[in-house]
Parts: structure tokens; sequence; C-alpha cells
């Protein structure tokens, strides 16, 4: 195929464009901003889930709380109903030594009910000191991650008007070039991510290969205006001055 050596050189522009758009593409697929707010994502469900385990935590001791009062309350009644029988009297002498014992072993279950109590109270004000602290750490992310959305967006923002400008300059290009050249072109690019490229050198552009002198002397014997391709990776090869040849 014969195509005017200008057109030629003008497929190393569109070739840049593209190149510049690839990496428009991967820049956004790794945005570090997104990567950011991922992380914190990711962080602040694991936090939630902290938060969640000591309420659920909370919840049991305020259970074991009511539990423990309701049998002190209990012993207490019970306490109180016994001595009102010992004061009243009116008890036998067997019954008001049952009723000793009983006040005796009363106090000693008050006793082990109330340390139990003070004990789980203790445990209750330690878990809603971790859960203040859950929650503090949950309004922290939550402002990290109002920021790095702000980052993330300004960053697809930049990404975005990139991506518009070059592809502007590139559909500016592509109606510059002869229907069956730029098919050529498409064709190889979709197959190795470069259509065209410049032999610099000896070396093509595309895929980096020095050419053996052998490819290098029949390229440079070709018309200025026949379209050459790469041995190696079949990129269209553009000659200039920086050829070598």
């Amino acid at each position: 195929m014969n195509v005017d050596p200008r057109v030629q050189a003008s497929l190393l522009e569109l070739a840049a464009v593209d190149t510049e758009l690839t990496q428009i593409a991967h820049r956004r697929k790794t945005l570090p901003e997104q990567a950011e707010v991922e992380k914190l994502e990711a962080e602040r469900i694991a936090r939630k889930d902290a938060a969640v385990t000591v309420q659920i935590a909370m919840d049991d001791l305020d259970r074991d709380i009511r539990k423990l009062e309701g049998e002190v309350d209990a012993v207490r009644q019970r306490e109180e109903r016994d001595k009102k029988l010992l004061a009243s009297g009116t008890v036998a002498a067997k019954q008001m030594s049952e009723l000793q014992h009983e006040l005796g072993s009363l106090e000693r279950r008050q006793g082990i009910l109330e340390e139990e109590l003070l004990e789980v109270m203790e445990r209750r004000e330690a878990s809603e000191t971790d859960y203040n602290h859950a929650g503090a750490q949950l309004t922290q992310i939550d402002e990290e991650l109002i920021d790095a959305g702000r980052r993330r967006d300004d960053a697809v923002a930049d990404v975005d008007t990139a991506e518009k400008r070059a592809g502007g300059r590139r559909s500016e290009l592509a109606v510059t070039f002869p229907e069956d050249l730029l098919a050529i072109y498409e064709k190889q690019r979709a197959l190795s991510g470069r259509g065209a490229a410049l032999l610099q050198a000896r070396r093509c552009g595309a895929c980096r290969i020095e050419l053996d002198r052998g490819e290098i002397s029949r390229i440079a014997s070709a018309p200025a205006d026949l379209l050459v391709r790469c041995s190696e990776c079949n990129a269209i090869l553009v000659r200039t001055k920086e050829s070598g040849i």
C-alpha cells in the first residue's frame, strides 16, 4: 500500500494520542484516590462491626445487671420479712432459730450478689468507654471518608477532562486519514496496542526490538510512500530522519 510520507508521519501523532488515552484509561482504573476511599470504607465497616459487638456486650451486661439487681432486691425483701417476724415476738423458739440461720444465709447471699453486681457494673462501664471510643473512631473515619471522596472526585474529574481532550483530538486526527489506512492502523492497534510507531535508530518504536541488517536494508530500499510493517510486531513503521537508514 502506498501512502504519502507526510500522511504516514501523521500516524505518529495519532499513535501518541492513542497511547495517552490508554494511559488515561489505566489511570482511571488505578486511581490511588479511589484505593484510599475503598480502604477507608473497609476500615469503617470493621469499626462499625466492632462498635456493634461492644453494643451487644453492653446489652448482655445490662440484662445481667437487671437480673442481679432483682435477685439482690428479692434477698433484701426476704431479709426484711424475717427481721419483722423476729421483731414481732410471735414466733416459736425453733422458728426463731431457723429465721436467724436464714438471715445469716441471706446476708452472705446478698454480699455475694452485690460483689457480682459491682463486677458486672464495672465491666459495663468499661464497655461503655469502649463504645464511646468506637463511636469517636467512626466519626473520625466518616470525616476522612468525606475528604477522601472529595479528592477522588477531583481526580476523576481531571481524568474525565484529559480523556475528553484527548478523545476530541483523536476524532479530529482520525478523519484526516484514508479509510483503508485507518483500518489497517486500527486492526493492528487492536491486536498489539500500537498501530504505528517510529523507526528510530533501526529499532521499532512499538515492540522496541532492533531490526536485523537484512530487514533494515529491505526497508531502506523501499519507496518513501510504501507502507512498511515491523517484521516482529507488524506495527506500521514510520520512517523519518531519525530512522538511521
